[in-house]
C-alpha cells in the first residue's frame, strides 16, 4: 500500500466525497431505491392538502417555506443519478417562485355550494398527482389555490425520495403553530439549516401504522439488509428455476421463511380494483370521524384503533364491489402496508425509514363484528414478524444494484398486491400556517409497480380521516367507496352498543340481534 492508499483508507467514503464534491452528497441505497420506482403510471409523490378557514397570502406563504419548510438544506437539493450511483446535489439556481405556485379553481370560486368546491379541488390534486414534478429542480412544490370557496387551500408534492411519511409530517407540523400570533414570530428565521423536524405529539405516541408489529432495532436492520441480498439473488435463481420455491418455503421460521414468503406469496383476489393503471388518477377523501369514538369502540371490542380502521376499509371495498354486481363471497384484498423502523429519538430525521408488511384484508366477510376480530386475528399473528425488517433490506439491496433488477423484484412483489395502505398520526390540535388556521388536511400515498390504489388515513385536531387515490381506468369513482368509510363505522357503532359491556357475545348473535331491531322499527 503506497502513502496515497494509506491515507485514502483512514478517511471515511462519504467523508471523502464530501471534500471532492463538497455540493453533493451520497444518497442512502433505500433513498435511491424510491427514486428509481417512478413510472409513467405512477409517479412516486406524496400529494396533500391542507384546508384553510380563511385566505391565505401568497406572499406571506412563499415567507413561511422559505423560513422554515428551507431550513432544511435537502429541500435545496435535487436527486442526480449517474454511472449508477444517485447523489443529493444543491440546487445552484434555486428558484422560491418555482415550488411555491399559484392556482385557481374553475369558475367562480366563492361561488356555489361547499360540495362543488371540494369536488373541484378533488379534480386539481387527481390532475397534481399525475403530473411529474421537474428533475432539474429539487423535486417538490406547493400549490396556493387562493378560491377555495371563501378560504384557501394548499395542495403539497414531495418525491418519496426525500422522506417517508412520518418524517414529513414532522416536516409539515414544524411549518404551522399554534395560534396565529405565534405565526408571526420571526425568531425561526435564524433557525439552523441542519437541525431535523420535531416530531408530533401524536407521532410520540404513535409512529405509524401497526406500529406495535416491531421493536426497531439497528443490529437487525442490518442484518436484514444482508438478506435482503441473498433474497434478491434467491429471486434471480427462482427466475430461471421456479421448482426451487417449494424447497424455499421449508427452510424453517424466522428471517429464511419470511424471505420465502415474500418471494414466494400468492395471488390476492381478482377484483375490479387489480389491473394495469393507466397515467390519470382519482382522488377523494371523507369527513373527519372523531377520535375518540373511534378509541371507545375499540376498548368496548377489545381491538385497537387500527383494527377498527382497517375493519372500515374492508367493509367499504366490499360494498362497492356488491353494488357492482361483483362477487364478494371470500374475496381477499392484500394491502402492502409501511411499518415505522425508526427508533423514537430519530421520529423527526428526513430519508425513508420504514418497512412493508403484506396484510390480506378479509373483504369477503359481510359481518362486520366477525370481519373485525378476524382482522384482530391477522393483525396478532404479524406481531413479532421479521417482514418489515426484510422488505427494508430488500429496498436497500435493489437501491444498489442495477435498476431493472429493482423492477423486477418490486415489480414482482407489487403484483401479488392490490392496494398501499398507510396511517400517519398527525397534531392532536388544529394549527396555523401562514396566518390561517388548517382547518382539514389529507394526504395520498403512492403506489409503486401496477398497484392501482393508495388508502391513506390521517389523525389531526381530534379527528381521522380517511383519503383514497384510484387509478381512473380501474375504479373512476373512489368517493363512491370514501362514502361508505363512514357508514362502516356507523355499522360497528352501532353493534357496539348492543353489545354487553361486561362480556362479548358472538358476532352472529349480535348481528341477528341487529337485523331483528331494524325489522322491529320498519313494521312500526
Amino acid at each position: 500500500m503506497n502513502d496515497l492508499d494509506k491515507v485514502l483508507s483512514a478517511f471515511p467514503v462519504n467523508l471523502l466525497w464530501d471534500l471532492v464534491m463538497p455540493n453533493r452528497k451520497r444518497m442512502s441505497s433505500v433513498d435511491n431505491a424510491w427514486l428509481r420506482m417512478d413510472s409513467p403510471h405512477n409517479l412516486m409523490m406524496i400529494t396533500g392538502v391542507m384546508m384553510f378557514d380563511a385566505r391565505v397570502d401568497y406572499a406571506r406563504l412563499k415567507r413561511s417555506v422559505e423560513r422554515r419548510f428551507l431550513k432544511f438544506k435537502r429541500f435545496r437539493q435535487r436527486p442526480v443519478q449517474e454511472t449508477g450511483m444517485a447523489w443529493w446535489e444543491t440546487d445552484a439556481d434555486f428558484d422560491i417562485d418555482h415550488h411555491v405556485r399559484r392556482v385557481s379553481l374553475p369558475g367562480k370560486g366563492s361561488r356555489g355550494a361547499k360540495e362543488n368546491h371540494k369536488a373541484a379541488l378533488e379534480n386539481l390534486v387527481s390532475d397534481l398527482a399525475a403530473t411529474p414534478l421537474d428533475p432539474d429542480r429539487p423535486l417538490w412544490q406547493f400549490h396556493l389555490v387562493e378560491n377555495f370557496g371563501k378560504a384557501s387551500a394548499i395542495v403539497t408534492r414531495i418525491h418519496h425520495c426525500y422522506a417517508d411519511g412520518i418524517a414529513l409530517m414532522a416536516v409539515m407540523q414544524s411549518l404551522a403553530r399554534a395560534t396565529p400570533e405565534a405565526d408571526d414570530d420571526e425568531e425561526d428565521a435564524e433557525a439552523d439549516a441542519d437541525a431535523e423536524p420535531e416530531p408530533s405529539r401524536a407521532a410520540k405516541e404513535d409512529l405509524g401504522f401497526l406500529e406495535q408489529l416491531i421493536v426497531p432495532a439497528t443490529h437487525r436492520v442490518s442484518k436484514a439488509i444482508k438478506i435482503g441480498g441473498d433474497m434478491v439473488a434467491g429471486y434471480l435463481r427462482l427466475l430461471s428455476n421456479p421448482g426451487k420455491a417449494a424447497g424455499l418455503t421449508k427452510q424453517g421460521m424466522g428471517f429464511a421463511q419470511e424471505a420465502a414468503f415474500l418471494l414466494t406469496m400468492p395471488s390476492d383476489s381478482e377484483t375490479r380494483y387489480k389491473g394495469i393503471p393507466g397515467i390519470t388518477k382519482k382522488v377523494a377523501w371523507a369527513d373527519p370521524i372523531p377520535l375518540d369514538d373511534v378509541k371507545a369502540i375499540g376498548k368496548v371490542l377489545a381491538c385497537s384503533v387500527n383494527d377498527v380502521l382497517l375493519s372500515c376499509v374492508a367493509g367499504a371495498l366490499r360494498d362497492y364491489l356488491e353494488e357492482k354486481g361483483d362477487e364478494t363471497e371470500g374475496i381477499e384484498v392484500r394491502a402492502m402496508v409501511p411499518v415505522n423502523l425508526r427508533p423514537l429519538e430519530k421520529a423527526g430525521e428526513l430519508g425513508n425509514q420504514f418497512g412493508l408488511v403484506a396484510l390480506v384484508l378479509p373483504v369477503g366477510i359481510a359481518n362486520p363484528l366477525k370481519r373485525l376480530y378476524e382482522l384482530r386475528r391477522r393483525m396478532k399473528e404479524l406481531k413479532g414478524g421479521t417482514q418489515a425488517m426484510l422488505a427494508y433490506g430488500l429496498l436497500a439491496a435493489v437501491g444498489m444494484g442495477p435498476k431493472i433488477i429493482q423492477e423486477k423484484v418490486l415489480g414482482m412483489m407489487s403484483a401479488k398486491a392490490t392496494a398501499v395502505m398507510t396511517n400517519v398520526p398527525g397534531p392532536v390540535e388544529k394549527l396555523y400556517f401562514a396566518g390561517a388556521k388548517i382547518d382539514q388536511q389529507m394526504f395520498w400515498v403512492p403506489q409503486s409497480g401496477n398497484i392501482g390504489m393508495g388508502v391513506s388515513i390521517l389523525s389531526y385536531g381530534g379527528g381521522v380521516q380517511f383519503g383514497l387515490i384510484t387509478d381512473r381506468g380501474l375504479v373512476p369513482d373512489p368517493e363512491a367507496i370514501i362514502g361508505r368509510f363512514g357508514e362502516e363505522f356507523e355499522k360497528l357503532l352501532l353493534l357496539t352498543l348492543m353489545e354487553p359491556w361486561d362480556e362479548q357475545r358472538d358476532p352472529e348473535e349480535v348481528e341477528q340481534s341487529f337485523l331483528s331491531m331494524l325489522a322491529m322499527a320498519a313494521s312500526r
